[in-house]
């Protein structure tokens, strides 16, 4: 086929099924042992990553703007965002868990935004180098994701056990939904990029 390698399975128009992972023909449509279309890379990956990858940036702004949770004590209601909830716990001198949080809650999500708007640019523009890094960026931003979610359990964990005491009471805020919405569409997003775009850009060159 034109555009791959002549060492490639695309180039002997074989289709891997991303259902049981059996090479197969990709004229045959339909993967002979599970039944699922087959395809030779995944359609309109990088519209739909793009889109996922918009959606989630417009959240990530309340995510951090809107407090992610409230403190009552004694009639007195204070909103904390997460930022805040990070200052707080670096003034009461908890510095590993204000880091985890920090990094966890802010650095993470941010950086997985700008790899896979990078990997998104990099493959729109036909980029032929750095092809190993930037698979292994892609790598790395799938392996991080997960953990990205840990302020939101915090928070939860906050809400249960002080409800326990009766004598605070700690309610989530919206920013636990934006919050939430951001780590799972950022996930979403690097499933939708298809890394094989990444290999590719200037296969004829390197015929």
């Amino acid at each position: 086929m034109s555009g791959y390698a002549a060492d490639t399975a695309a180039s002997r128009g074989l289709a891997l099924c991303h259902v049981c992972f059996k090479l197969s023909p990709v004229e045959q449509h339909i993967c002979p042992r599970c039944g699922e279309h087959l395809h030779l890379r995944t359609p309109d990956s990088v519209q739909r990553a793009a889109a996922l990858l918009i959606t989630a940036a417009i959240l990530y702004i309340p995510a951090n703007v809107l407090p992610i949770m409230y403190t009552e004590q004694l009639g007195n209601t204070i909103p904390s965002t997460i930022m805040g909830g990070v200052i707080l716990l670096w003034h009461h001198k908890s510095y590993p868990i204000a880091a985890v949080i920090f990094i966890a809650s802010v650095m993470v999500p941010m950086g997985k935004l700008f790899s896979v708007g990078y990997l998104l640019w990099s493959v729109r523009a036909g980029r032929t180098s750095s092809k190993q890094q930037r698979t292994t960026l892609y790598r790395m931003t799938e392996f991080v994701g997960r953990w990205s979610m840990i302020d939101v359990f915090v928070v939860s964990i906050l809400v249960a056990l002080i409800h326990l005491s009766g004598v605070i009471v700690i309610r989530p805020g919206a920013a636990a939904v934006s919050f939430a919405g951001v780590v799972i569409i950022t996930m979403i997003a690097a499933e939708a990029f298809d890394p094989r775009l990444i290999w590719d850009a200037g296969e004829d060159a390197d015929e």
